[in-house]
């Protein structure tokens, strides 16, 4: 069986950027730009079996004082369909103007939302190889 790889999410109301990890969970990769429209949930399936995902790691937004912005809630109902159709462990990992960081260092771009989940995914993946 084929490991499992860890998927990362940087959810905005227009765009959503998708990372994937390498097998080993030791670094992310940014992988594509979906459209958050009637159609995101399911490509959203397609490449959760396509990459074999066990994981996703959404980035969680907050302000400057620590509270939830106003996109929370989409992502929080978003969480709420993907419990519909996946099993994967689902958690949230604190971001912070990772759109604006990607933007200051490659400029503007097709792949800045994906670019953006993939500095939200290595994170994460810091995070636990570092224990």
């Amino acid at each position: 069986m084929k490991p499992q790889r860890i998927l990362g999410v940087d959810f905005g109301t227009k765009k959503v950027g998708i990372a994937v990890s390498d097998e080993n969970g030791n670094f992310a990769l940014p992988k594509v730009v979906l459209q958050n429209d009637k159609d995101l949930i399911g490509s959203f399936q397609t490449i959760l079996k396509e990459e074999n995902i066990g994981e996703i790691v959404i980035g969680e937004s907050i302000n400057y004082k620590g509270e939830e912005n106003l996109v929370m809630k989409d992502v929080k109902r978003f969480i709420e369909k993907i419990k519909e159709f996946s099993d994967a462990l689902i958690t949230l990992e604190p971001e912070f103007l990772t759109s604006s960081q990607v933007r200051n260092t490659q400029g503007d771009g097709k792949m800045i939302d994906a670019s953006a989940a993939a500095l939200i995914l290595q994170s994460s993946l810091d995070k636990r190889n570092n224990k």
